[in-house]
Parts: structure tokens; sequence; C-alpha cells
């Protein structure tokens, strides 16, 4: 068995993609965009050869970085099941329609700039209607269930916290009279946040796959996040400012909302206006709606004692663009929750043009920022920036807020695999930029003497 790295490797933590090969099948785990600037979106391209047989495909969650690239399949003549869990199913099929729609566009309104100096047209990296046909090959597994996939491949998916559906999983492969072992991962979320629950993990492999976007550090504990968030609202209040909030539709948004439910609740902070401007943030809030069986026990004994809507009477979905465009013209304080979590592209992009350079705004960053990201710019303390082709002064306040982060921190990581270190894997760190994972890969030497392998794009890592 080969298992050759299509993404998420040589320190780049999108685009992830992993083709087992065995002498029978060809199983795709994951089929992921990369994202985070021109660089990174130049590598988007179809995950293997022509005419190349792909039996199936398997999904962890339904994050782009980690789906954005299946409609690209077709160009393969892949005409295989997309395996995933009931939500991630859902998730897929909403994060992709979204995708090729902004693809559309982006394409279209760059085609006018090129047909008037003369440079030909564009095209999307995939429209909507591969999108679709993609979107009717998902086809739904269950946790915790081995589920045969393709000719001597068997999957097992176990939660792994990190958003609504998302799981690690494990191929159990029958080759030459032995079965092989194969985890990955996914994307682990963190113990003990609100709403999901907490990450499972295997007890025996021959290789595991581990993701290590946070593999240096850990975050603050989610209680004291929440409370600096809280601090951060109240100071805004008192300055009648405006707060930005880039957020990922998908789990970031539904945090903050039960988050902004419970300041109301228990914190004695008077309602004002809060805006969730993001139609995909809207509809993966009704796909939560959906799959109550995935929540944790804690929040659902918080909304048996009073549904979020008691306390969010002062929260406005914004879905059409007028509606967008009019929150400019409410004054402070109000909070903005919209796309894209990275800003680099969505509503948040307008909102942050219209008031960065006022030093009453408040930028609040609840997530990961990839390298080349505008997001990733203003973390680090740019004092100016470049949107729709503007310069636009950075005078508003920053606050980054990791405590809020989906994904697991060093210790919760390491934790993880510490639950199937005795079986003796060995360890491939992936899904980090070259600090987080050699630390961590440092650690998985030191603390459990396992073998790690830091792999390139490209490189094929044989069982």
């Amino acid at each position: 068995m080969r298992i050759r790295v299509i993404g998420a490797a040589g320190g780049e933590v999108t685009g992830s993609a992993y083709l087992v090969q065995t002498k029978r099948a060809n199983i795709l785990v994951d089929c992921g965009k990369f994202q985070g600037g021109r660089a990174a979106e130049a590598k988007n391209r179809p995950p293997g050869r022509p005419n190349a047989k792909l039996d199936a495909v398997v999904l962890s969650h339904a994050h782009l970085d980690h789906t954005g690239r299946l409609p690209l399949l077709l160009r393969l003549g892949f005409t295989g099941p997309v395996y995933a869990t009931s939500a991630t199913v859902d998730m897929t099929a909403l994060i992709l329609r979204d995708s090729a729609r902004l693809q559309a566009q982006d394409a279209k309104r760059q085609n006018k700039k090129r047909a008037r100096t003369g440079v030909a047209a564009r095209e999307p990296l995939y429209t909507p209607r591969d999108a679709e046909a993609i979107i009717g090959r998902l086809t739904h597994a269950p946790y915790q269930r081995p589920l045969p996939i393709a000719p001597g491949v068997q999957a097992l998916i176990a939660e792994a916290g990190h958003m609504l559906g998302s799981g690690s999983i494990l191929l159990l492969v029958d080759e030459d009279g032995q079965q092989k072992r194969v985890v990955f991962s996914g994307d682990l979320g963190p113990k003990g946040v609100p709403i999901l629950r907490d990450f499972e993990g295997f007890q025996h492999a021959d290789l595991v796959f581990l993701e290590s976007t946070y593999g240096d550090r850990d975050h603050r504990p989610f209680r004291e996040t929440a409370e600096e968030f809280i601090g951060v609202v109240k100071e805004a209040i008192e300055r009648r400012g405006k707060i930005l909030i880039p957020t990922f539709a998908v789990g970031r948004a539904q945090l903050l909302t039960g988050l902004l439910s419970w300041m109301f609740r228990n914190e004695g902070v008077r309602r004002f206006p809060i805006f969730l401007d993001s139609p995909m943030a809207i509809e993966a809030t009704k796909i939560y709606a959906r799959h109550l069986e995935l929540f944790d026990e804690d929040m659902l004994r918080y909304i048996r004692q009073k549904p979020l809507r008691e306390d969010l009477k002062t929260l406005t979905a914004t879905v059409t663009p007028e509606e967008s465009r009019r929150i400019n013209d409410c004054p402070g304080p109000c909070l903005v929750m919209a796309g894209a979590g990275m800003c680099n592209a969505g509503r948040i992009l307008h909102h942050l043009k219209q008031n960065l350079w006022k030093p009453e705004t408040h930028v609040v960053f609840v997530g990961y920022q990839g390298r080349g990201s505008l997001g990733r710019r203003l973390v680090e303390g740019a004092k100016s920036v470049n949107i729709f082709g503007e310069k636009v002064v950075v005078r508003a306040q920053m606050h980054t807020l990791n405590g809020f982060s989906a994904h697991a921190g060093q210790k919760d990581l390491l934790n993880w695999l510490g639950i199937i270190a005795p079986s003796r894997p060995r360890v491939v760190v992936i899904h980090g930029e070259d600090g987080p994972r050699t630390t961590l890969a440092g650690l998985i030497r030191e603390r459990y003497g396992l073998p790690s392998v830091l792999p390139k794009q490209g490189d094929v890592i044989e069982v």
C-alpha cells in the first residue's frame, strides 16, 4: 500500500488530500482546496491523473480546505461515491454550492477587466453545474461502524470534535492476507468547547496522519477567552463602536451566536444590534438545528432551559446584498459577523473597508489566519491595507482570540495520539506550518518514542 500526499504538507495548512493506493483499490481521503493567497490558489488542480481509476472518496469534514477540489474529480472521469457522515453531507453541499457561486462571480468580474485590456477570459475553477454533479455522489456513512468503501477497504469514522459532522478516519485494508490499519486524524477539535462533543480516539494503527495546525502551542482556556470577548463587547458599547468579526460560516458563527446568547442571559450585558451577515452562515445554522444528536449534553441542557432566539431578539440575519449594505447606516454599538474567516473574500471586506480607519472600531479574529491572507496581515499589525484596489488606513483595534479556535492545541493533539501510541504506529505530521509541525514531531518522538515523518507535497508513504 502506498499513500501519496497531495496537499496540506511541506508547511502548507490547506488543500488536504491523500491518495491511498492498494493492489485492488484507489481511495482518496479528503479533496481540499488550497487557500490563503494567489500562490496557494495556483495549486488548485485535479488531485490525480486523467482516466486514473478512483474507486471512492471519504471525507473527514466539510470545510473547503478538505472538500473544495471535489468537483475537479469529474475531469478525472470519477463516478464513484463520496462517503461522509450525514451532517458532513449536508454541510459539504452547502459549502460547495457557495464556492462555485463565488468563483463564477469572481471570474465574471475579472473577465470584464480582462476584456477592457484585451486579455483572454479566465474560466472559474469549476461551475455550479460541476458542484451539483459531485454533490449528487455524496453518500452517508455512520459513525463508529465499519463501512466497505472499495475492494478490500473498509472505513470507520469516529467523532473529531472539530465541526458538526467531523470525523477521524480509520481505513482497514486487507492485502496479501494481512490487515493494515491507517488512521487520518482529520482536523481535531479542542476538548471542552461548547456545542460539539469531544473527539474520540482509536486504539490501534500501523500508520497515523496527524494534523499539526497548533502543534507548537496551546490555546487559552475557552472560559478566559469568552471573558475577554465579553470585555471587548462592553468596551465597544461604551465607545459606541462597531465590532467586526471575520467569521467562518460553519462552526465559528454558531459558537459565537451561542456565546452572545449566554452573554445576554447570564452576564448582564444589555442587548444591542447584532448582524449575521452571511447567507451561508444562516443556512449552516439551519443544518445545526437538524443535527441536535451531535450536540454535547451541556448545550442540549442550555437550549432546553430557554431557546436561544429569546436571548437574541436583536439579532438580524441579513441575506441580500441590500440588507448587508444597510448595516453601514447602523450606528454603533453593533456587532457584525461576516465571512470570510480569513478576510480573503466575502462581505467582511466591505465592512472592513468602511470601518478599519475608525479608531472606535474593534476587529475580533476568532480563527486561524492563513499565510498571504488579509486577516494575517491585519493580525501582524499592518498599518494600511488594500481592499478592492483602495488603500485603507488601519486605526481600528485588533483582537486575536485563539481560545475560540476549532483546532486542538498541542496538549489535545498529543493526548489524542496518546490513545493510539501503545500500538506503535509511524506518524506522518501534516496540516501545519513548519514551526508547529516540527515542534509537534519532536514532542512525539520525545514523549512516545514514535518515528515521525514531515512530508512534502507529492511525497509517497509506503505501508
